[in-house]
């Protein structure tokens, strides 16, 4: 990777937001030292989002419990670090934490958060003689980053309202770094990607066919808590406090971007145009999982399943936890 793609590369770590990845953990840091010998609430992140969030709207201040931060690059080894109880709760796209609750981490969703999709895509070369999803066939398609992540959902709702199936295509799955590098490069044609790994490679010539609107991602998100801290009651009523000040930070990264913007900047470097890119795609509210918000996502699941891409499948109403956030 080119010094210049590095460079780039460290700046998009922050779009990692709900739509999930994987990567490393990092240290977690206390959001109000004075609250020292509470009880203590570990929040799990990708790439600093909520942190960043949090911190600059100001919404944490005067917490009864103290918090630290489990930070990684993506979803797949937060839930690791939920599952080994180094972090209380989640934050990640429906299907990676689908994926999480398939595979044993004891995890329920607490809060639901929604956008329109339009941060998950499908990229090709500016040239490629992709035209449509119904182009995709008989072709290599790399998806970011693991195995049922968002944009896979995306590649395969997509392939299927296009009449094909998910074998018509090659599946590769890299890191959303490593692809960015390749298509970049020109050595991948067709990608499903999301967050700013998506902007950037239409920013660098890249071609757009098709995205996560009209339904074809469910555009919900999860908060999730692991069973061990929703069952102590001090981490438990914490964890509800969390999710009011959440729905807070949120409100109020809509009504002041600009601000938003120039907090993502000072804490991951990245150029007040990704910056401003990273604000718009992410998610706006948080919600409630009702029983629309299952059903939605439980066609998340009953697809990926179909395809055997979930498996053992996973019956959303039986996984969250509704009580928290009304």
């Amino acid at each position: 990777m080119t010094r210049r793609l590095r460079a780039l590369a460290a700046a998009l770590a922050l779009a990692a937001t709900a739509f999930a990845a994987t990567g490393c953990g990092g240290d977690a840091a206390s959001a109000d030292a004075s609250t020292s010998g509470k009880v203590t609430l570990t929040i799990g992140d990708q790439a600093k989002s909520l942190q960043t969030l949090l911190n600059a709207s100001g919404v944490l201040k005067g917490t009864s419990y103290k918090v630290k931060w489990a930070e990684f690059e993506g979803a797949a080894p937060l839930f690791q670090a939920l599952q080994a109880g180094a972090a209380d709760t989640s934050y990640a796209a429906d299907l990676p934490t689908l994926q999480a609750q398939s595979g044993g981490v004891p995890v329920k969703g607490v809060a639901a958060l929604h956008n329109d999709g339009s941060a998950v895509g499908i990229v090709v070369q500016k040239n490629s003689a992709v035209k449509s999803v119904a182009d995709l066939k008989g072709k290599k398609v790399v998806v970011s980053s693991a195995k049922g992540s968002i944009a896979e959902y995306l590649l395969a709702n997509a392939l299927q309202q296009a009449g094909l199936k998910y074998s018509d295509v090659t599946v590769q799955y890299l890191l959303p770094t490593d692809a960015q590098a390749a298509f970049t490069a020109g050595k991948i044609d067709a990608w499903a990607t999301f967050g700013v790994y998506k902007a950037v490679a239409v920013q660098q010539g890249g071609r757009q066919i098709i995205d996560g609107t009209d339904g074809r991602v469910s555009g919900y998100g999860f908060i999730g808590a692991s069973d061990k801290a929703l069952a102590d009651a001090g981490r438990k009523a914490a964890i509800k406090d969390f999710l009011v000040r959440l729905d807070k930070a949120l409100t109020w990264s809509g009504t002041h971007q600009a601000a938003y913007a120039q907090a993502i900047e000072k804490a991951s470097g990245a150029k007040a145009a990704v910056a401003q890119l990273i604000v718009k795609q992410s998610y706006g509210q948080l919600v409630p999982i009702t029983p629309a918000v299952t059903k939605a996502v439980q066609e998340v699941a009953d697809t990926m399943h179909g395809i055997k891409v979930l498996d053992p499948n996973v019956q959303v109403a039986d996984s969250v936890d509704t009580s928290l956030f009304k």
